[in-house]
């Protein structure tokens, strides 16, 4: 029993350096499996966050760099006002996910309110975690349940 305890904790411990290791390597182009799915769950963390207006939550999700230049409030002002559709989202679904001069982006569709928004996420990652650095709306389009 001690020894699949042991074997449990030494599987945990190798993911979680491969997990640093693949946001580790950055090189241009499509995002690894891996590195799509860690970019995935850390905006889906935000929008779980946003979704339960549990501001301070989903403001650390962000880059430090944004958080340097925009406080919580700012924040929640700046979110309240142009995203709604991510405080009111009915479902999520990712899209592409690339690596351009170190910064991640990801597609990301939201449905809100019988609407798709399409949006796309920059992420940085600075050696220890990612961090969103802004998300912008690229189509919005009425869509219609069938």
């Amino acid at each position: 029993m001690k020894s699949l305890v042991a074997a449990c904790f030494a599987l945990i411990a190798l993911t979680g350096c491969a997990q640093g290791s693949s946001l580790d390597d950055l090189a241009d182009g499509e995002c690894s499996k891996q590195q799509g799915q860690l970019v995935q769950d850390h905006i889906s963390g935000q929008i779980d966050a946003l979704s339960r207006q549990d501001w301070e939550s989903a403001y650390s999700y962000a880059a430090p760099g944004f958080q340097e230049n925009v406080g919580l409030e700012q924040f929640s002002l700046i979110i309240a006002a142009q995203y709604q559709m991510l405080i009111d989202n009915q479902g999520v679904a990712y899209g592409a996910c690339s690596i351009a001069s170190e910064i991640f982006t990801q597609s990301v569709n939201v449905r809100s309110e019988s609407r798709l928004f399409e949006l796309t996420y920059s992420l940085s990652y600075d050696g220890k975690k990612l961090g969103i650095e802004s998300a912008s709306t690229t189509i919005s389009q009425p869509s219609v349940d069938i």
